[in-house]
């Protein structure tokens, strides 16, 4: 038999070459097993898919390289600089177009590094309701424990939130589209008057992803996402992100970050990367389903009321043109019945699943007043005044095509009892 006509040879070590003047005869087999590395042969290459680096540490040559590491950045420790983290970074400022972008262990880890680096006591924040309510917690907490000021607005427009200016307002807090009722705030005016008083702005754009909208050319200073969402696209991560405007934002971040420890792991960093490269296409998909199931809703006898940004019917329909390349995935529909009827959709659907999170390749469905937005997690005055309806469902359209996933709310639909 033939044999191909190969000039291989077999992989090497660093004690095949002598590094360091050790070979392998001047070392026991068990620190040879410890301290052996490859030691790469032939054309230098680079890997399509980015490697997942696990190490916790980096060897250096020199005592100089770890102190210009943790200054100048660079893989030193792992907690401080990871290289397939980097890489994730690097993917989605190239969207965001910010001065630089940072991945950390959660959404929520990425708001409060915002809170955390910025805000002190005496600080006022502006804050629209509703939003997630890890937000409103996590501003609560501040509020109650270190002496941060705050002020909650349900009708976020530019002349609303500027009664509630103070000399002291350092951060105005607002999400678009908003969760869960995808209201939508206009970016550049709000950012204008926020300017104009020196007050940063924190933009939570997660429900639109940065595929659909880019706030950064508005010149806010803080563009964060949860990673775990429609960046991740398939329910297998938990990250968030953060894009600042200016190089000295950032930096006050990534020392947030490396002192408080909640950057993202290399394996989760890896997941970003893979999902990211198929967002905007996800994205496509999911928003023009997104608008025949809307459309259907809106249309239907047992539901009372659909928030779609898509719609004109939506109360910032205008807005969204003018802000969204397309209007995402994320459907309010308020169903006839209250709670029960709420429950009976959510319960009967056999496509959807009924689950917490959003922004998956599979459609989910969930009760905002009894599991995310509602009695175990807010006050029932707060729940009130964000506007949380006891028939509210929050609708994330996935990767399914639309005439299964608007048969499947048909069938739901119809044993809703009114």
């Amino acid at each position: 038999m033939s044999r191909p006509s190969i000039r291989h040879t077999p992989a090497k070590s660093n004690f095949d070459f002598s590094t360091n003047g050790l070979t392998i005869d001047d070392v026991t087999p068990n620190t040879a097993i410890v301290t052996s590395r490859l030691v790469r042969q032939g054309p230098v290459t680079e890997p399509l898919a980015v490697p997942i680096y696990h190490s916790s540490t980096y060897a250096v040559d020199k005592m100089e390289d770890i102190t210009s590491g943790i200054l100048d950045g660079g893989p030193i420790y792992s907690r401080l600089s990871n290289p397939t983290t980097e890489a994730a970074e690097a993917m989605i400022n190239s969207l965001e177009k910010g001065a630089g972008s940072l991945t950390f262990s959660s959404g929520m880890a990425a708001v409060t590094s915002i809170f955390l680096g910025f805000l002190k006591k005496g600080d006022h924040v502006i804050q629209q309701i509703p939003v997630y309510p890890g937000t409103a917690t996590a501003l609560k907490l501040l509020r109650d424990s270190y002496g941060v000021e705050l002020t909650t607005v349900k009708d976020v427009t530019v002349e609303e939130v500027a009664k509630f200016i103070k000399p002291n307002t350092k951060l105005l807090w607002f999400e678009t589209p908003c969760n869960p009722d995808s209201t939508v705030v206009d970016v550049e005016e709000l950012t204008a008057l926020a300017k104009s008083r020196n007050i940063l702005v924190a933009v939570d754009g997660t429900f639109g992803s940065p595929a659909l909208q880019h706030f950064m050319p508005y010149g806010i200073d803080f563009s964060m996402h949860s990673c775990t969402k429609y960046i991740g696209g398939h329910s297998d991560l938990i990250g968030g992100v953060v894009t600042t405007r200016t190089l000295e934002q950032w930096r006050v971040l990534k020392h947030i970050q490396g002192t408080f420890g909640n950057m993202l792991s290399p394996h989760d960093a890896s997941l970003v990367i893979r999902g990211f490269r198929t967002l905007t296409l996800r994205m496509d998909k999911i928003s023009s389903t997104a608008m025949q199931v809307a459309i259907v809703l809106e249309g239907h006898p047992k539901v009372q009321r659909v928030h779609y940004p898509g719609l004109k019917s939506h109360p910032q329909h205008e807005i969204a043109k003018k802000q969204m390349s397309a209007y995402s995935g994320m459907i309010m529909a308020e169903i006839k019945g209250g709670e029960q009827g709420g429950r009976t959709v959510a319960e009967s659907l056999r496509i959807v699943r009924l689950a917490v999170s959003l922004g998956g390749v599979v459609s989910l469905v969930e009760h905002p007043f009894s599991m995310t937005h509602g009695r175990y997690l807010l006050t029932p005055e707060e729940t009130d005044e964000g506007g949380i309806t006891p028939g509210m469902l929050r609708i994330s359209i996935g990767l399914e095509d639309a005439v299964d996933l608007i048969k499947d709310f048909e069938q739901a639909l119809a044993k809703v009892k009114i």
